[in-house]
Formats: C-alpha cells, sequence, structure tokens
C-alpha cells in the first residue's frame, strides 16, 4: 500500500512538473514575442526620429533672422529638435569627410549655412513629408530642403512590415499556446475522468466540479509564468551584455508590460484551458469515459 503511494505521489510530480515545464516554454515564447513586438515599435521610434533633413539658408541672412526662424520651427509640433550648421562648420565636416578643404582649391567656401531638422517619429512618413516640405519652403530664408526620400520611405515601409509580421506571429503563437496548455491540462484531468463522474453522480454542481481543478491549474499556470518571467530577464540580460544599444530602447517599463503580460496569460489560459477540459467530461456519459 505504502508502495503504490509512493508510485503515485511520483507520478502526480512527473506529471505536474511535465505540465509546468510545458506551459513555462510556451509562455517564454510568448513573451519573447511581445517583447520583440515592443522592442520594434521602440526601434521604430529611434529610427525615425533620428532621420533627419537639411534646411539650406541663403546666403548672407542674419544670425538674428536665423534665430528667429528656429524659435518658431521649435515651436512646430511635428519638430522634435533643430541645430544650425554655418558655413564653417558645414566646411570642416566636408574636410573631415573627404580629407581636403573646398576653400584651399576652390578659393572661397561653396557651402551654405543650413538647419537640421528632426521630426518626431509620427511625422517621419514621405505623405507628411510632402506638407512639412510645402509648409518650410514659405519662409523667405529659405534655398531648398534636402532629404532622403527614398531612405525614408524604405524605413516606413519596412517598419510597417515587420508590426504586420510580429502582430500576425503574435496571433498564430497565441493559438498554438492555447492548443498545447490546453492538451498539457486535458492530460493532467484526463486521470480524474471517473472522479469527475462520481462527483456528478452524487448531485455536485458543475462550478463545484471545477473549483478544485481550476485552482490547481491556476498555482501551475502561476509558477509557470514565474519561471517564464526569470528565463526572459535571463535572455534579457545576456543581450544587453552582447548588444550595448539595447539600454537605449529597452527600459523598466516596457519589462514590466511584458512581465504582467506573461503572469496574466499563465494565469489566464490555465483556467481557461481547465474549464474546457473538465466541461469536456461533465458532458460525457460513462461509457464514453472507456473509449477516450
Amino acid at each position: 500500500m505504502a508502495k503504490h503511494r509512493k508510485v503515485q505521489a511520483a507520478s502526480f510530480f512527473h506529471s505536474r512538473l511535465t505540465s509546468i515545464i510545458s506551459i513555462t516554454l510556451v509562455l517564454f515564447l510568448m513573451g519573447l514575442i511581445m517583447l520583440m513586438g515592443l522592442l520594434g515599435n521602440k526601434l521604430s521610434v529611434y529610427v525615425k526620429e533620428n532621420l533627419s533633413f537639411s534646411i539650406v539658408l541663403k546666403d548672407n541672412i542674419k544670425e538674428t533672422d536665423i534665430q528667429k526662424m528656429r524659435n518658431k520651427l521649435d515651436a512646430l509640433p511635428y519638430i522634435k529638435s533643430t541645430a544650425y550648421i554655418s558655413k564653417d562648420q558645414a566646411a570642416k565636416e566636408l574636410e573631415e569627410e573627404l580629407g581636403e578643404n573646398p576653400e584651399v582649391f576652390l578659393g572661397f567656401n561653396p557651402l551654405q549655412a543650413s538647419i537640421e531638422v528632426k521630426l518626431h517619429a509620427e511625422y517621419a512618413n514621405p505623405d507628411s513629408l510632402q506638407l512639412i516640405e510645402q509648409q518650410i519652403k514659405r519662409y523667405t530664408t529659405v534655398d531648398e530642403l534636402l532629404y532622403r526620400k527614398d531612405m525614408m520611405e524604405m524605413v516606413h515601409n519596412n517598419m510597417q512590415r515587420l508590426g504586420v509580421i510580429l502582430l500576425a506571429l503574435a496571433a498564430v503563437l497565441t493559438l498554438i499556446s492555447f492548443v498545447l496548455i490546453g492538451n498539457t491540462i486535458r492530460l493532467l484531468i484526463y486521470s480524474k475522468r471517473f472522479l469527475i463522474h462520481t462527483m456528478k453522480l452524487v448531485g455536485a454542481t458543475a462550478g463545484f466540479i471545477r473549483a478544485p481543478f481550476i485552482r490547481y491549474n491556476v498555482v501551475s499556470g502561476l509558477i509557470a509564468a514565474i519561471l517564464a518571467i526569470l528565463l526572459l530577464t535571463g535572455t534579457l540580460y545576456y543581450l544587453q551584455t552582447e548588444l550595448e544599444g539595447l539600454v537605449q530602447l529597452l527600459d523598466i517599463h516596457t519589462i514590466l508590460i511584458v512581465d504582467g503580460a506573461v503572469l496574466a496569460l499563465g494565469l489566464l489560459l490555465s483556467t481557461i484551458a481547465t474549464i474546457f477540459a473538465v466541461n469536456k467530461y461533465l458532458r460525457m456519459e460513462v461509457d464514453q469515459l472507456y473509449y477516450i
């Protein structure tokens, strides 16, 4: 008798451990997808807000007029920042790139002063840029606008494509996760199918029968979620040591959102899967229980 109980206890422990490990791996993958989605959004904002265009100014403009123009530009809702580049500074930057000073062989500085402008991410797209270009060209001090339209379009299209791919991947993984967790929990409840039928025979309500199974699997889901969060934390720590720029995109707020979502999914999916699994056996007649 004691040996039989030990075997039952070992089987129970093995089943629960297998269940927790399965749910942990599923939640870990879902956490990675959510993290990639949030990081992808932050990366999109970071890239777009670091794309700049130059407002080339006409010659012989007073410093006071340039400052007035910068103040007006900074006040516009779509502009994140501006930086003034004088003729001398532009010549120095060109010399650093080419290794030669253009004034030496030309006898004069051919470059013009300019204002480098960076936009807020939501305005860094081809449609908005056309409207912004029209508005800025109205200034009498502006000679022309210089920007890489093809690069702006490429970044915008690629970021949109990445968002769609991540959304589709998250939807598919959520469906797969529910199926995997459902199957894992169904296997655990399978051994208790005759107990469920006996409880039904003595008049126990469906809610009363479900309650212990829900509590049991919610605890398993909670443990699995905590383990998944620990795995995610370890993965992020490793990535941070390998990718130094990750710290600029990743913050505690993002990590807390992902951790909270993983915890909520662990509890929610375990609860829903348990209800579906128990309901399946509640609907069965005793004869059917022998053939599943």
